[in-house]
């Protein structure tokens, strides 16, 4: 398999489906959107993404599975799948708020080897294979070389639907507030993994995510030279709803904040 051709047909299909996502942000009716649980939002911009992103991957691998945020096809576990935000950023969107991304990762059985993260407002194509870098524009990428958690800016989300955990995530927040250069709300888990990858971030951390909002990003940093893990430091970071990514300098200080904060017990 020809994984870098591969990408760029994957880099295609986002960018199709970016230029329908921004065509129709021009006159976008908010009576449109509708509510799939407690402030999880979504309109026909997404489905519509996802169907022109399922038509257009489908071609380029066929008998691959998909495993889709807006479920506008049912077909999974295959040897390869898919794993599609059409619309990372929902909410932004729907405000007219900048930061809102497609976000696209193939896992060959357990395995990302593809990722691909496309910004649509400032038209900005990240993208990896497995073993060939990581890359902005055609341009090769990689985590900042910041090797102080003091002087880092990091990035977070804020839980919407899952507050379980709110007393632990207030504890890392705490302590970035008073012991890095900031911490940034970007509203795009694609976003921000696709930023720790170019360096503009130094790390990123949230809880709650589903396996399409980082499938694509975390493979940008993997291949950009970042480390990625779940909260033990583990590996379950696609499917384990928690996410860590940082410079490879700062990765352990870090793990170590959120580990103290979640699993002190």
């Amino acid at each position: 398999m020809n994984l870098e051709k591969l990408t760029l047909s994957a880099v295609d299909a986002a960018h199709q489906a970016a230029q329908f996502i921004k065509q129709e942000s021009k006159n976008f009716d908010q009576s449109k959107v509708e509510h799939k649980g407690l402030h999880d939002l979504v309109s026909y911009v997404d489905k519509n993404a996802e169907q022109i992103l399922v038509e257009l991957l489908q071609k380029s691998l066929p008998d691959c599975g998909f495993i889709t945020e807006e479920s506008t096809v049912q077909q999974s576990n295959r040897e390869f799948n898919w794993i599609i935000d059409p619309l990372d950023g929902t909410t932004n969107f729907i405000h007219g708020l900048p930061c809102y991304c497609v976000s696209l990762g193939l896992m060959h059985q357990n395995e990302l080897i593809v990722g691909v993260v496309h910004e649509i407002n400032f038209n900005e194509s990240f993208y990896a294979w497995k073993g060939g870098g990581a890359r902005l524009n055609q341009k090769p990428i990689h985590v900042s070389r910041n090797s102080q958690l003091s002087q880092s800016l990091l990035a977070t989300g804020f839980p919407y639907t899952n507050y379980s955990r709110m007393q632990e995530y207030m504890h890392v927040f705490d302590y970035c507030m008073r012991n890095t250069r900031g911490l940034r709300r970007l509203g795009s888990a694609a976003a921000d993994l696709a930023y720790v990858a170019c360096g503009r971030l130094d790390g990123f951390f949230e809880y709650g995510l589903k396996a399409w909002d980082v499938a694509g990003g975390a493979l940008l940093v993997k291949e950009a030279g970042g480390m990625v893990a779940d909260f033990c430091n583990e590996n379950n970071f696609i499917f384990g709803e928690e996410i860590v990514a940082c410079n490879a300098a700062i990765f352990n200080e870090f793990m170590e904040v959120i580990k103290s904060a979640f699993h002190s017990s």
